[in-house]
């Protein structure tokens, strides 16, 4: 493992991309005249964080040189199915949307966690992950929850 501290810039980026899902969440359960606003616009911020996400993995398939031409493959073709879950999900009712993306971002974790025997994250990568993950996945399901019944 290398980069033993999260550079700070990284902590701000990653900790602050959670303010759009805290945010919209909370305002689609207060403002009801506006909660399909702004649970639409949860729903789409969601689709473009975990593209976002996926993304890491080619970049990873470009520069490390330490890869099989099978890993790069595999590491590229991943990369792009977090965005199509995404851009699939937004066809969903928001129910089933926000599930979708959830499990989106849970397999994108499960796929980081698998590529860690390959891929030399940094020491703090996987567990900032995990943070944002669960912090997005709470955060999608309390902006859908006045439509459950």
């Amino acid at each position: 493992m290398r980069d033993k501290q999260m550079p700070l810039s990284v902590a701000l980026m990653g900790y602050g991309g959670l303010v759009p899902f805290i945010g919209l969440a909370v305002l689609s359960n207060v403002e009801p005249m506006h909660g399909v606003m702004y649970r639409g616009a949860l729903l789409l911020y969601g689709a473009v964080i975990l593209s976002f996400v996926g993304a890491v993995h080619w970049g990873v398939a470009l520069v490390d040189p330490r890869l099989t031409a099978s890993d790069r493959s595999a590491l590229y073709l991943w990369s792009v199915v977090p965005a199509l879950i995404g851009w699939f999900s937004y066809i969903f009712a928001p129910i089933t949307a926000a599930l979708l993306l959830i499990l989106g971002f849970v397999f994108q974790y499960w796929s980081d966690l698998r590529w860690a025997r390959v891929v030399s994250w940094p020491s703090w990568y996987l567990a900032l992950r995990l943070r944002l993950t669960v912090v997005a996945a709470v955060f999608l399901l309390v902006g859908v929850a006045p439509l459950v019944t």
